[in-house]
This record gives C-alpha cells, structure tokens and sequence, in this order.
C-alpha cells in the first residue's frame, strides 16, 4: 500500500510539472493569478449595477454591425452559430458557476443580444431589399405615384413610383427627380402617370468608404432612380393619399406661402420637417457652424414641443380648483405633452433623430409621472433599442450615430459627479445663476462638438471648430424666440392674424443664418482630413461608449482608444491617385499635397465636391491638360509624379478614339501605372498597375497609395451584400 501510494504521489508530481510547464507558455503565469483577474472582473460587474444595462444595446448594435462588416451569408450564418454556441457555453457549461454568477449572465446576455442584432438586420435585408436594375435604360414608362416630395430650393419635386422594370416586367419601386419646368405640380400620390425617363442603377460610393447609395436604396425597396426628361400624361389623378403626408406638404407650403427668402425654407423645417426648401448655401454654412441639428427634427425641437404642451396645460388646468383636487395634474399634463410629441414626430416624417426623441421624451414623462428619475442612460438605451429593432440599417448612417452620441454625451455629462454639484442649488443672485446656466450650455456645446467631430470626420471629411461657441447662441435662439413665433404664427392663422408673428419668426430666422454665416468664414472654422477610415472610426466609438456609458473612474479608460484614434487622424495621409468607378474622374494629388489635379474638368458639383473631401482638400481643382507637369494629346495624358522617393509614369485615357495597338502598347511599356474608362488590350502591359474598364468593374472606385503600393477599392467593403453587384466576372 505504501508503494503504491508514492507511486501515485509521484505521478501527480509529474503531472503538476508538466501542468506548471504548460501554465508558462500562457499570458498567465499561474491560475491563481487568472483566478485574480477573473475576480476582479466579477467584482466589478457586481458593484456596476444598472450601469451594465446600456451595453446589451450596444451587443444589439455590434450584431448588426458585424452583419454589415462580414463579406457574405457565410461568415453571417458563421457569426450566428458562433454567438449562439458562446451564448450557450455561458448558460450551461460553464465553469464555476456559482463562483462567477455575474459574469456567466454577462456574456450570455452580450452574446444572445449579438446574436438578436445579427438576425435582426439580415431579416430586415431578406424582406424589404430590391435587386437594383441590370443597366441604365431610357424610355417611356407607366407607374403609379407613391410619393411625392417637394423641393422648392433645388426647382424641382421628387417623386416615388411604382412602375414595371423593361424587359423582365418585374415589378419595381424607383426614385425620380422631376424638373419644376413640366408642370407637375398637380401630381399627388396615388396619381397614375406616364412618363419619359431615363433610369439608372442606384449609385454604389464613388470611393473607397463614401457614401452608399446603393445599401440606402436597398433598405428603402429602391431598384433604381433617374430623372423626368420629358412629358409627363396623367392618367388618372391621385387621391389624397396618406393623410400625414398631405397634412404635411400642405403645412410646408403654408409656411414658405407665408414667408419669403431663405428664411421661409428653415421655418418649414422645423414645422414640418421638409427641408427642401432650404439654400444649399445656407445648409453648407449651418453644417460648418456646427448647426445643422437645428434643421433636422430631433431632441431639441421634440422637447421644446412636449414641454411647451406640458407646462401650458399644466397651467391651464390648475386654474380650474374642481380639476386641481380631483386629478393628478402632473399625469394629465405628461399625457398632454407625449399626444403632442407623438403628433409632431409623425407630422415631421418620423425620422430617426425625431423618433428617438419622442421615444425618450415619451420614457421622461413616464418617469416625472411615477416620481422617478426623469434623465438617465437607462432611458436612452431603451429609445436607442427601439430605433435599431424597427430601423437597423439606420446604424452605420450619421443621422442615428449623431443624435445618439450628442444625447449621450449630454446625460453622461449631466449624471457626473463634478457636473451635479457644479449645477446644485445653492444661495446667489440670479446675476450669479445665469452666468452659470449660461457656462454650462457652454461646456455642454463644447463636449458634443467633441463627441461629434470623428462622425463628421468619417462621414463627411469636415468638420466645424466653433460650434460649442454657435450653439451657445443658436439653441436658445430657437428654442425660445423661433418655435414659440412660427407655433404662434399658425395658431393666430386659424382667425387670419399671424402676421406680426410670421414677420418675428422671420427676423429670428435672419439671425440665426447671419450667425453661421458668420461663424462659418471665421478662419480656422473648419477643419478637412481625408478619407479616415473604418478603423480609426471605431477607436473613437469605443472609447466614446466607455466614456459615456460606465461611471466612476474607470470611464477613464475610454481615453486610451480615444488617444490612439487621434493619433490615427494626425498620421492620415490623402491617397495620391483617386478613380471613380467608371473611369472616367481621376484626381491627381499634385507636388505640394495642397491641391488637387483632375482630368476633366467637369461641370458635376457631386464629383467635385467628392474629390476634394476624399483628397481632404478645400482648394480649386486643376485640369490635368493644363498642369505643367503632364503632356497630353486627344488620347492620353502621360503624367510623372514624384512619391515615396522615386518618380511614377502614369497613363490616363481621355478620349474614346481608336488607338492603334502597337503605340498602345508601347507607351503601355513605358508607365508605372495606366488607367482607362475602356477596356484594353492584353498587350498594355504597365510595369504596376492597369485600371481599365475590365478591373473596375470588378472594384469600383478605387484609392491609390504609391507609398507601399496599396490599392483600396470600393469592391472590398462591400462583400457579397445583396445592395452591391459588380459588372466583371
């Protein structure tokens, strides 16, 4: 017995050495400083409490992100069984239950939540995509008007129509601009019409990372969109159609019948939510003044509404003594309030910054109503669910990710400690409280410009300066002088004595423009990065979210990603070669990385505009014929760069003509790089690269970095997602 017990005790001394062995080759040196770790993370989601809430909605969100950012149905249907098998492992198998309760439920409710978001939106896909048209097509067309919306700004109406595809018959839902010139103004929806048009496939990004009409048009059941060149019969007139979309293009039309010049288009924004009769010029200069939330319908115009309904009825009702004593009046006034926010976020549109206000406005009333906390993050992530579970394509445009980082940023900054007791009550004049009032709008203005300057980097390639400085003035302005004059205005309508008001609300509107307009030419107010880059993105939203969503010092935390995105943006270079999809545009990064060279000059805003944000460049564009540094014929342009310590030959096409092949061929030999809006011979064999028709159809855009060689295109960020069909093999 005694043998083989120190037989047995030296086996497992063996195996402990071998287990101790295997314990140095892993990031732990031993268990029990793994046990250590686990422990501490089991500590702390013990104390976090209702702080963890939030994260099962950004799970939610990080779902349906992961279905965007994976290429294809298997890596989905791979994401699915994953999450679901982690979520399992965490209810079932896994170890020490009892001694990580928290930390077990954890990750199996961030896994189910992963798991809910991924199938959320490939559901969402399955159901409302439309395969786009094969080619642009021309002709005449009979189809039913499902939609129409008013551009007064851009002289022209934009029309939704049901029509047949040529060819195929398929039925199918296309987007058309229509010329105010052809005299539709009496279309409706509902309207039977036959039309001359040329339609055209919805436009994938024109660039690596730009924006994405096709994905827009494919989550709106859009299989193409064009424009009206011709006459349009009507066969049948429409009725009224839908009731809140004739409620509200009646209410915009009131509005700017009322009101004359640019201001006539802002007042029927916020009054109805159309903005189409706003300026470009005035829309350009509100963004750059860091503005432009005032002109789409969200949190400050659904509370200054709500508010407004609540207190006024509150007021009214506590003169009765009868009501006062029998009610709850608060209650009365909450439900006042929510029927009045719900009523103008349907009149408005419904979009989503409106219905995450209104869903949250909805969520504080209920709280003043119960006597509970009326502000939290809990309440935000509640509205935010709601959006991503009816809307989660809404995601990954700026739209939701705006709003929500602005409302974040204000509750996390409201709910801090130092912020609570700066905003205390306490004994001063009410010289004393103002000034504070007025420095915490301040600083408040201040952190959602910072919080909003990497999405406007990432989606627009700009971003504002001053805009902690415009809205100081910009959001009381409105709130309390702009949309108390047009509500007036509409209510003194009804007896035909809006007038004066209608004049106020105008005179308010002049100098809320004057000052972005001011605002945006200060020098320096705003900034322009190229092209930044999913990665750099998602640095600022993680950070971002620990920020906002944890408290206590560990919040801090969220710094480090937060600083390394920075640093992402100081080292961000312009790609030196920009080709758009067809090959048609090509812009040139010239010598002094200040400027940009393009070879055509085109007559397209959109290109333009599209060139300089990519190249992040605000300066003129220069046509390649008349640059110095190239030589061009009818055919061809040669052109020779200076990067990365060596000189580059590059070969662009500007002409359709027939080239003979042995000439071809032979400058072919003699360049780095050649690129063609048409298809090439075998024989144009470029030493690097060769961007013909036959390689960009199969790309799209492309973004051309000679440091390194890298080629981006705007194929790879799109997989094999139903929105996106390239023309090549």
């Amino acid at each position: 017995m005694a043998s083989q017990a120190k037989a047995r005790d030296e086996n497992n001394a063996s195996r402990g050495l071998a287990g101790g062995a295997a314990l140095q080759h892993r990031p732990w040196n031993s268990k029990s400083e793994l046990s250590r770790v686990l422990a501490g993370l089991e500590r702390f989601l013990s104390v976090a409490g209702f702080d963890r809430g939030p994260w099962l909605v950004v799970s939610f969100g990080a779902g349906i992100a992961a279905w965007f950012g994976l290429p294809g149905p298997f890596h989905w249907a791979g994401c699915v069984v994953g999450s679901s098998a982690m979520a399992a492992f965490a209810a079932w198998i896994w170890p020490d239950r009892e001694r990580f309760p928290h930390m077990r439920v954890a990750a199996c409710a961030v896994f189910l939540m992963f798991l809910a978001g991924c199938l959320t939106v490939w559901s969402k896909s399955a159901l409302v995509g439309q395969d786009a048209i094969d080619r642009p097509v021309s002709g005449m067309f009979l189809g039913k008007v499902l939609g129409v919306e008013e551009q007064p700004a851009e002289q022209r109406v934009r029309w939704i129509v049901a029509t047949r595809e040529p060819g195929s018959g398929r039925s199918i839902k296309v987007r058309l601009n229509v010329p105010d010139d052809l005299g539709v103004a009496s279309v409706s929806s509902g309207a039977v019409i036959r039309f001359e048009a040329r339609l055209m496939p919805p436009a994938p990004p024109m660039f690596p990372g730009g924006y994405n009409f096709a994905r827009t048009a494919w989550f709106s059941g859009l299989a193409a969109s064009g424009s009206v060149n011709g006459k349009v019969e009507i066969l049948r007139l429409g009725g009224k159609g839908d009731m809140l979309e004739s409620t509200r293009s009646a209410l915009s039309r009131h509005v700017r019948a009322r009101m004359s010049g640019p201001e006539s288009g802002i007042a029927a924004a916020l009054a109805s939510g159309d903005r189409g009769g706003i300026a470009e010029n005035d829309a350009q200069a509100m963004r750059d003044a860091g503005l432009a939330h005032l002109l789409a319908i969200s949190g400050l115009h659904v509370s200054a509404v709500i508010g407004a309904a609540y207190f006024l009825s509150l007021r009214l009702l506590a003169l009765s003594p009868a009501l006062a004593l029998r009610f709850r009046l608060p209650v009365v006034a909450a439900l006042c309030g929510a029927l009045s926010g719900i009523a103008y976020t349907l009149l408005t549109g419904s979009q989503v910054p409106t219905v995450r206000s209104c869903i949250g406005a909805m969520l504080v009333l209920v709280a003043l109503a119960l006597g509970r906390e009326a502000i939290s993050l809990r309440l935000l992530a509640v509205a935010g669910f709601a959006v991503l579970l009816l809307w989660p394509e809404s995601l990954t445009g700026p739209s939701f990710q705006m709003s929500f980082a602005a409302v974040l940023a204000i509750v996390a900054l409201a709910t801090s400690g130092p912020v609570r007791r700066f905003l205390a009550p306490r004994e001063e004049s009410w010289l004393s409280r103002l000034m504070r009032q007025a420095a915490m709008l301040f600083v408040t203005g201040f952190v959602i410009e910072l919080v909003l300057m990497p999405i406007g980097f990432y989606h627009f390639h700009r971003a504002g300066a001053y805009g902690a400085l415009a809205n100081v003035l910009a959001i009381p302005l409105t709130t309390f002088a702009v949309m108390p004059c047009i509500a007036l205005a509409l209510l003194c309508d009804i007896v035909g004595l809006g007038g004066p008001f209608w004049w106020l609300a105008g005179q308010f509107i002049d100098l809320l423009l004057g000052l972005a307009h001011t605002i945006s030419a200060l020098p320096g107010a705003v900034s322009v990065l190229p092209a930044m880059g999913t990665g750099g993105f998602l640095l600022f939203v993680t950070g971002g979210l620990w920020l906002g969503l944890w408290s206590g010092r560990v919040r801090l935390l969220g710094l480090v990603p937060a600083c390394f995105g920075i640093v992402w943006l100081i080292l961000l270079e312009p790609p030196d070669i920009l080709v758009t999809g067809d090959g048609r545009h090509v812009g040139l990064l010239d010598d002094s990385g200040d400027g940009l060279v393009t070879l055509r000059d085109t007559g397209s805003d959109y290109v333009r505009d599209n060139l300089r944000e990519f190249a992040g460049i605000e300066g003129e564009l220069t046509p390649l014929a008349s640059w110095p540094g190239s030589r061009c014929n009818r055919d061809f342009c040669s052109v020779r760069i200076d990067r990365a310590g060596r000189s580059w030959d590059l070969l662009i096409a500007r002409g359709r003509d027939q080239v003979p092949e042995r000439s071809l061929a032979a400058a072919c030999d003699k360049a780095d790089i050649v690129i063609a809006d048409r298809w090439l011979p075998w024989s144009c064999k470029p030493r690097w690269l060769k961007a013909d028709r036959t390689m960009l159809d199969r790309t799209g855009g492309l973004a051309i970095r000679l440091r390194g060689r890298s080629v981006e295109t705007v194929a790879a960020g799109q997989g094999r997602h139903g929105w996106w069909k390239p023309r090549g093999p």
